[in-house]
């Protein structure tokens, strides 16, 4: 549908010599959500993985007090002589226990856009040619 737009072509002499129809591929429209999925995902890849440790909030011997003494069920801190002695452990919804779904390295951090690349490669040429 219409006609493609020219482009001069220039000799080596430095002088136009003939128009050419531009390649249809620099016509492609510009797909701003491929534009922003791609950013998106390499952005990711300059990401630095972090993570808690293992072991945080589970270092200490605690253990339940049981029933029977109208506290909750909890793993408690043993000791005495301490404000931390008889304070709930382990759990997530305790002050100093662990997290719930902790961060992990192994999550994956970087991405490849592998978007459809005829698509990608028609954009790409495209933008280009702006």
């Amino acid at each position: 549908p219409g006609t493609r737009p020219t482009v001069t072509v220039f000799g080596q002499d430095g002088q136009a010599s003939g128009n050419v129809a531009m390649p249809k591929v620099f016509s492609a429209p510009v797909r701003a959500d491929l534009v922003h999925f791609v950013h998106t995902q390499l952005a990711k890849n300059a990401r630095k993985p972090y993570a808690v440790s293992p072991m945080a909030g589970v270092e200490t011997p605690a253990q339940s007090w049981g029933p029977g003494r109208a506290m909750a069920r909890i793993p408690r801190v043993p000791g005495s002589g301490t404000h931390r002695a008889g304070q709930a452990a382990f759990g997530n919804m305790v002050r100093g226990g662990h997290m719930f779904a902790p961060n992990r390295t192994s999550r994956r951090w970087h991405r490849n856009p592998l978007v459809n690349k005829h698509a990608a490669k028609k954009l790409q040429m495209a933008v280009r040619a702006l």
